[in-house]
């Protein structure tokens, strides 16, 4: 008689709360945000979606896991950044925050949804508070007061994390953007059209917007965050914060 071992079926991967989120992340990576359901991961685990429960609480819970999948990656990046040295002289805060930033912001454009699930959270994991706290030791090495390092830190809000929340964005940008940029692009083109329907009403904007395009594919995090709007964000807010350290320190 044959025994279990020896049959050659392979043995059954144990499902963790791990590869539940792992599988999430990859199927929010390929589809969508909005494909990501507890039954279609269930479907993408060959599982029960019932069995997802044992693993993961609800939706809710599957979203936190998801974004600390995401922040564990950007502190894997970030880690491998060159520290800055102790004795690097107070100037060097300001390209050290900058790179970490963009460092995270190329993470979030590999998973271009998690900043969707980010703005959404009322909790931080531990992967997201060592983030910020490393940016704060990096504006106490320039100097910063304890009160402007609060200031900056609420200067920056989202653009910490590397992506920029829009004042407005036409209906399904982000969605679009997440699924890989058609929609998107189709919502822009509609809030266009409307803006043009419009002209009379709002000819400052349509002005602006026949001026301007955004043509960077691949590294937008929704309606109007390309990685040159993000980038003058960035440094407008790290150059202000840089002469206010100055005069505090003066």
């Amino acid at each position: 008689m044959t025994s279990p071992q020896t049959t050659g079926t392979p043995p059954r991967t144990t499902l963790t709360r791990a590869r539940v989120l792992e599988s999430a992340v990859a199927l929010a990576d390929r589809d969508g945000l909005g494909a990501l359901t507890m039954r279609s991961l269930a479907r993408e685990l060959g599982i029960e979606a019932m069995s997802l429960y044992h693993h993961v609480a609800n939706k809710e819970d599957l979203l936190d896991g998801v974004v600390d999948v995401v922040a564990a990656e950007i502190q894997d990046a970030v880690a491998l950044l060159d520290p800055l040295p102790d004795d690097a002289p107070p100037s060097a805060w300001k390209p050290a925050m900058r790179r970490q930033i963009l460092t995270a912001r190329a993470v979030l454009l590999r998973h271009p949804w998690a900043s969707t699930v980010l703005e959404t959270r009322t909790s931080f994991s531990l992967h997201i508070v060592r983030y910020c706290d490393s940016l704060l030791g990096l504006m106490r090495h320039g100097g910063f007061s304890w009160d402007l390092v609060h200031h900056a830190m609420h200067a920056l809000g989202s653009r910490a994390f590397g992506f920029s929340q829009e004042l407005f964005e036409p209906d399904g940008a982000t969605a679009g953007s997440a699924a890989g940029g058609g929609a998107r692009e189709g919502a822009d083109d509609e809030a266009t059209a409307l803006l043009q329907q419009m002209a009379d009403q709002v000819p400052h904007m349509v002005e602006m917007l026949a001026e301007v395009a955004h043509d960077e594919p691949g590294a937008t995090l929704g309606w109007c965050d390309d990685q040159t709007e993000f980038e003058f964000g960035l440094d407008l807010i790290l150059d202000g914060l840089d002469r206010l350290a100055g005069r505090a320190g003066h």
